[in-house]
């Protein structure tokens, strides 16, 4: 099967490929397939100047860029394997990353170089460091002096378009991240998610609303070339200037976490009586549980028909899609599974769930990780009757209704058993989220001499608002059973998440938890 990224700038060399917006310190600029392809070609043939050999690994880091997309595409047409590094890492963070994923070769904006120079006598494994977009420290080699003697001739022997390796580090909400190795892909199953989101083969324009070394953002960006579709690039999420761009480039599609629909829909009426989101026909949401009231809100101030929520992992990539006709039809749904996927619900004594019936998810795909790199610790598997049959589980607890919709109840690790009885934070959090002066919440067990455990719930106010937290229980006893009620409440002005969106429970719960045993 031939490069597609080859393909396309062979049929349309003059159509538009990135799109990089000036917002947010971005370096602005317009470059077409053609350009593209040729780029890609001269970083890809430059990698073996540079010592790299096929089947290596190679760490990026930076803000969403032109150069991080030439980087992804380069990697791919010279068999390495990409690993992305989050830009919001401290040193030591980005020395472990680097030096667990046993990469050779760094590629790096030069916002980050200098704290990757300052722990480079650390990574002995690595043989070169690539700086674009400014100065190169000491030792560490220009961007533009790299590319500027390369050939743009198609690499010789380059992988098909079903191949790019990929390694990314998972978020490391419960210690260390560990990196998630996918070395092939299923062509089958992408598109029949493709088709599920209603995605159009050379008719659409994406817009990057999150960060690229998130899996979600970097799959729904690179996808959109192999579509032959244009990416509109913002460096860093801005509300503003994302409705702008949606505006301006007649933006289709984008990949987003709740987190930032937030911000965008608390922003001043007036900002958003500006906003024209007439041309998104698909606003994918993941990276952490969309709460209704967020929908409802989304719904009632964008528009409706373009909402989709998709349920996925890094190691699974997605499993299920929520259609917009669905959204508010199913309220704490995530969708159905589509092509060739699979899902069961288990109980602890290994027996099938029935329908509504919470367990343990575990799901078959084709699109599952080859597993994670050095290290014993790998996702836990069904065994049926003596054959593991490929079924995996990320330690989710799920439900399925008579209708076939997945429902995510909670993680495993962050369920609460109080008095004996599982009371699942999320169902909580739900209802939290629908108090008009919230934005964000976070519901866990905190130590409890008599039950074991007790509900806890910390909350962040809407910018401009206050809580009265005697308002907020009687608001909260309204809606929910009295076993399944906070005993504690707190709020605080922002709540921990990962760069991707994803809460970070366990920084909050460890405050409650320091010398004692959780059995959870």
């Amino acid at each position: 099967m031939a490069d597609l990224l080859a393909a396309h700038a062979e049929a349309n060399p003059g159509a538009a490929a990135v799109i990089v917006d000036a917002s947010g310190g971005g370096r602005p600029s317009a470059t077409t397939f053609g350009e593209l392809n040729a780029l890609v070609n001269r970083l890809a043939n430059a990698f073996g100047a540079l010592g790299s050999e096929r089947d290596e690994r190679m760490v990026w880091c930076g803000p969403n860029s032109l150069e991080v997309l030439v980087t992804l595409h380069a990697a791919r047409k010279a068999g390495l394997t990409a690993v992305p590094l989050s830009y919001r890492f401290n040193a030591d963070e980005m020395a472990y990353v680097v030096d667990n994923s046993d990469a050779t070769l760094v590629i790096t904006d030069a916002e980050q170089a200098p704290l990757l120079a300052s722990v480079s006598h650390h990574l002995p494994k690595v043989r070169r460091f690539v700086v674009y977009g400014g100065d190169a420290p000491p030792g560490f080699e220009r961007w533009d002096d790299v590319l500027a003697s390369s050939s743009e001739a198609e690499p010789p022997d380059a992988p098909d378009a079903t191949s790019g390796s990929s390694m990314i580090y998972t978020s490391g909400t419960t210690g260390k991240p560990k990196g998630a190795l996918r070395t092939t892909t299923d062509p089958g199953t992408v598109f029949a998610l493709l088709g599920e989101l209603g995605l159009r083969l050379g008719d659409e324009t994406h817009l990057t609303t999150g960060p690229l070394y998130h899996s979600g953002p970097l799959a729904f960006a690179t996808i959109s070339h192999t579509m032959g579709c244009p990416v509109v690039v913002l460096r860093k999420f801005d509300a503003v200037s994302w409705l702008r761009l949606v505006k301006e480039h007649r933006v289709t599609n984008t990949f987003s976490a709740p987190t930032q629909l937030k911000r965008i829909v608390s922003l001043p009426p007036g900002e958003l009586a500006r906003a024209d989101v007439s041309s998104m026909r698909c606003l994918i949401a993941n990276a952490a549980p969309v709460p209704y009231a967020l929908k409802q809100e989304l719904i009632e101030k964008m528009g409706d028909g373009f909402l989709y929520e998709v349920y996925g992992s890094t190691e699974l990539g997605v499993v299920t899609v929520l259609k917009p006709e669905d959204q508010l039809r199913k309220p704490g749904s995530c969708g159905r599974t589509y092509g060739p996927i699979e899902v069961r619900i288990v109980r602890d004594d290994g027996t099938e769930a029935g329908a509504d019936e919470p367990g343990e998810l575990f799901i078959r795909t084709r699109l599952a990780m080859d597993g994670y790199h050095r290290t014993d610790e790998q996702l836990s598997e069904l065994d049926d009757d003596g054959d593991a049959r490929g079924w995996k589980s990320v330690g989710d607890v799920a439900s399925v209704d008579r209708e076939g919709y997945l429902s995510i109840r909670d993680r495993m690790k962050d369920m609460i058993i109080s008095g004996g009885v599982n009371i699942y934070p999320a169902e909580i959090e739900g209802v939290l989220y629908a108090h008009p002066q919230i934005i964000d919440a976070a519901v866990f067990g905190i130590p409890d001499d008599e039950w074991g455990e007790s509900v806890y719930a910390v909350v962040q106010p809407k910018p401009g608002e206050t809580i009265e937290l005697d308002e907020l229980r009687a608001f909260v006893d309204e809606r929910i059973g009295g076993y399944k009620r906070p005993r504690g409440y707190e709020v605080r002005e922002q709540l921990p998440r990962t760069d991707a969106g994803k809460l970070l429970k366990r920084v909050m719960r460890d405050e409650f938890w320091v010398g004692q045993d959780r059995q959870v």
